[in-house]
């Protein structure tokens, strides 16, 4: 029988965004003249509203954290949620599925923006040590198109080129973890809203400049790491992280079959929890990265053998945190990278 997947609670997003009340429950009543954004869980709702700032709402359809997207029911009550949308905004890449069944039975008209895109992108292959592949292709302004089908209905736009940073998420869809991918996606969205608002057009420009100063910040942060400790072995229990650890240039040393057993909730190969155990007591790998929302019997053994040893464990969490903006969060969990690999 495979372990419990133990899901641990983080408050919701409490400021930042207007939240229309938690999933599973029917929506705050809201101006109908408002024009309405609504995302699939608060990373990008709060991505969304900064923005959007004052010139629209934005919903989270997941308003609460203990809720795992991968395995969540939309209700009758997210529905309504969806009909009232004039933007939508998920994650894709088979994370937040669930959307899809709420846009073919509203029958929604409203454009879709999806961080992981299905288009091809030429570029330089990323290997991401099992847990996906990247490719990098910086080229200015440019926005490649996804098409994605939502029966029938065509998503308008992915993100996948920032810069001429492009990415394919085919394995891990844990993209918002990826700064420069968050960059482009902002760039997405505020393009969208610029044609769907254009009398804010320049709102939108402004606090996309804004955001992506915050995110050149952590991308700097990111390289200081990389100067320091490039290569340095890293042993993550889930690859929820996995896109942060290659930006900061560590080595990802982590063998496939345990971080894809820990994210399915299935057993770990027993030979595969040894081999991570002696790569611990072996001092492998710098730091531990754990998935502070979700764990079992064979992470908290892998944590507890990584305190033994004397190697520091740094947990992330894969909820935007409460009271956080994106880029607060995402510039501390760089921090704590940074302090525990100077440890």
């Amino acid at each position: 029988m495979p372990p419990l997947r133990r899901t641990l609670p983080v408050a919701a997003l409490a400021g930042g965004l207007v939240l229309a009340g938690c999933a599973g429950t029917a929506p705050a009543a809201s101006d109908d003249d408002a024009f309405t954004i609504v995302a699939s869980t608060t990373v990008y709702a709060q991505i969304a509203a900064e923005i959007a700032g004052d010139a629209a709402e934005v919903v989270p359809i997941i308003a609460s954290a203990a809720r795992d997207p991968h395995e969540y029911e939309a209700t009758a009550a997210d529905q309504l949620t969806v009909a009232s949308a004039d933007l939508l905004i998920v994650n894709g890449g088979g994370y937040d599925g669930f959307v899809d069944g709420l846009i073919a039975s509203t029958g929604t008209t409203a454009p879709v923006l999806t961080a992981v895109g299905d288009a091809e992108h030429d570029g330089h292959d990323h290997t991401d040590d099992g847990h996906g592949d990247h490719e990098d292709e910086h080229d200015g302004d440019e926005h490649a198109d996804a098409h994605d089908e939502h029966e029938g209905h065509a998503h308008d736009h992915d993100v996948n080129e920032h810069e001429g940073h492009a990415h394919d998420h085919d394995v891990n869809e844990h993209v918002w973890y990826d700064p420069a991918a968050m960059a482009a996606f902002a760039a997405v969205i505020a393009d969208e809203l610029a044609e769907l608002l254009p009398a804010d057009a320049g709102t939108f420009q402004d606090n996309l400049a804004a955001f992506t100063a915050g995110i050149e910040a952590i991308e700097t942060d990111l390289a200081g790491i990389r100067a320091e400790y490039e290569g340095t072995p890293v042993l993550a229990t889930e690859p929820v992280a996995g896109y942060l650890i290659e930006a900061a240039g560590l080595e990802d040393v982590t063998p496939p079959a345990f971080s894809e057993a820990v994210e399915e909730g299935q057993d770990v190969p027993p030979a595969v929890l040894l081999d991570v155990l002696n790569l611990i007591a072996d001092h492998g790998a710098g730091a531990v990265i754990a998935n502070a929302q979700t764990g079992g019997a064979e992470t908290d053994r892998v944590i507890a053998a990584a305190a033994e040893a004397g190697i520091p464990v740094v947990e992330f969490t894969e909820s935007l945190p409460d009271g956080l903006t994106y880029l607060q969060w995402m510039g501390q969990n760089v921090t704590d990278l940074a302090e525990a690999l100077s440890r």
